[in-house]
């Protein structure tokens, strides 16, 4: 691989084996890695290489053809580097005492790390999943309405979470950066690179962790985190952290046979991810607390004004629009969620009560009101609320379920009942369509079709 003149310069004087070391590791094949979502009963399968930090991850042997696995689009497991994955044993560390909390993923499209922390966060958090680029927003509300597990999804500037307060425990912030981590991936990575880049993803990150700092609670926690390997990005960050704020850095305990690399030049703990050291792509991962004396920012009172009003208005609407008794069966009985109705009373969402005075609540759109016709929605066929015992089931091959997955007409069986029918594939929700005796239409999202 030949990588950009004055990218090992960098590296030069540091000392580190495993940077020097870079050239040979990134012309190595990455490898594939996998995490199972133990929420639908997903396991790591028997004699799987398990990723050592993450004990529903595991490696395979080699790349298969994700998109043409209905199990993917069921949300049974997410494709992820298993650097990653540390975001899990890192999570499940800061949240040991099994108490709710709020959490915040600042930039999280795709949604690989907030589908790992949903899976790790105690019983009763609240998880808000943000992020700047309008297409990416929606395919991480994809993926994590596949994922099934509730979580409000918002697409915008970070500066909006610092005008609200300081109402989050956890934020975890994956910044934009020079990607140097993803080379060995992406080749746009190694042609992109130029320390005026690397500068500029600096500037950039100092205002994303001004902004998200504001929206932290006293106490709480913030997990910095980027996918290159230089120290402006990344040590030189967290010490920027540590001047300006006061922020106190938190150790999270790692097994020596990880082999994770800790910070370089300084001694602050943070955690490095490098190829040829570990099995995975390049990650740095650190920790810091935000002192209990901090000031807390309670937000604009305007914008905080308007929330919750908004929130009486839903709760009015409750109230004072029919919900529909069927809906309430579509839910297992332990599900603990409300339902609410949007403004024009055509929507049917799932949401958190105990969260009702919070400036973000997570919903989950259940059914849409078309005519006459409650039409159950994908987001409700991917829940871990859904009660499938609610409608009549379907079991369909893979070519079935393809042709499902490709948005394209599905026959069912005589005898089938009509109306509203849950396909399965291998026993779990695959979506619903509509039987109407000579055919069936297909209710899956048209913008989340297949198209291989």
């Amino acid at each position: 691989m030949d990588l950009p003149a004055g990218f090992m310069a960098q590296f030069a004087t540091l000392g580190v084996a495993a940077l020097d070391a870079l050239p040979q590791s990134l012309a190595a094949e990455p490898s594939v890695s996998v995490r199972y979502n133990s929420r639908k009963g997903a396991s790591v399968p028997e004699g799987c290489d398990p990723v050592a930090w993450c004990p529903t991850g595991c490696y395979l042997a080699e790349r298969p053809a994700f998109t043409l696995d209905p199990a993917m689009h069921q949300g049974l497991y997410y494709v992820q580097d298993a650097s990653s994955m540390f975001i899990h044993h890192v999570i499940d560390h800061l949240t040991a005492s099994g108490e709710p909390v709020r959490y915040l993923d600042a930039c999280a499209a795709p949604g690989g790390k907030t589908t790992a922390a949903l899976d790790v966060l105690p019983a009763g958090s609240l998880a808000v999943a943000n992020e700047y680029v309008a297409a990416r927003a929606s395919m991480l509300r994809e993926n994590l309405a596949k994922w099934g597990v509730p979580c409000v999804v918002r697409q915008g500037d970070t500066s909006r979470f610092a005008a609200d307060g300081a109402v989050f425990d956890i934020i975890a912030a994956d910044v934009p950066c020079s990607g140097e981590g993803m080379m060995r991936k992406d080749a746009k990575a190694v042609e992109q690179w130029t320390p005026a880049l690397v500068a500029e993803c600096a500037a950039r990150q100092r205002q994303i962790v001004d902004n998200l700092w504001l929206a932290l609670a006293p106490g709480g926690y913030m997990i910095y985190s980027t996918c290159t390997f230089n120290r402006t990005e990344n040590e030189e960050m967290v010490q920027y952290m540590i001047d300006r704020y006061g922020a106190e850095p938190v150790e999270i305990p790692v097994d020596p046979s990880w082999s994770i690399i800790p910070a370089i030049g300084n001694d602050f703990p943070a955690y490095r991810f490098i190829p040829g050291a570990i099995r995975g792509e390049g990650l740095f991962m650190a920790v810091v607390r935000k002192p209990l004396s901090a000031e807390a920012v309670t937000g604009s009172g305007r914008q905080k004004k308007q929330k919750q009003q908004k929130q009486r208005d839903n709760r009015s609407r409750k109230e004072t629009i029919r919900i529909p008794a069927e809906v309430r069966e579509w839910l297992l009985p332990e599900s603990g969620v409300d339902l609410s109705v949007s403004a024009e009373g055509n929507v049917v969402a799932m949401l958190r009560s105990q969260w009702a005075d919070f400036p973000y609540m997570p919903e989950i759109e259940m059914a849409t009101l078309k005519g006459r016709d409650l039409i159950p929605t994908q987001m409700l066929a991917m829940s871990c609320f859904l009660n499938p015992e609610a409608f009549p089931c379907h079991e369909v091959d893979k070519n079935m379920a393809l042709e499902y997955l490709r948005n394209q007409a599905v026959t069912l069986p005589v005898g089938t009942p009509r109306g509203m029918v849950l396909l399965t594939y291998g026993g779990d929700p695959l979506g619903f369509v509509k039987n109407i005796g000579s055919r069936a239409n297909n209710l899956y999202p048209r913008s989340w079709r297949i198209l291989k």
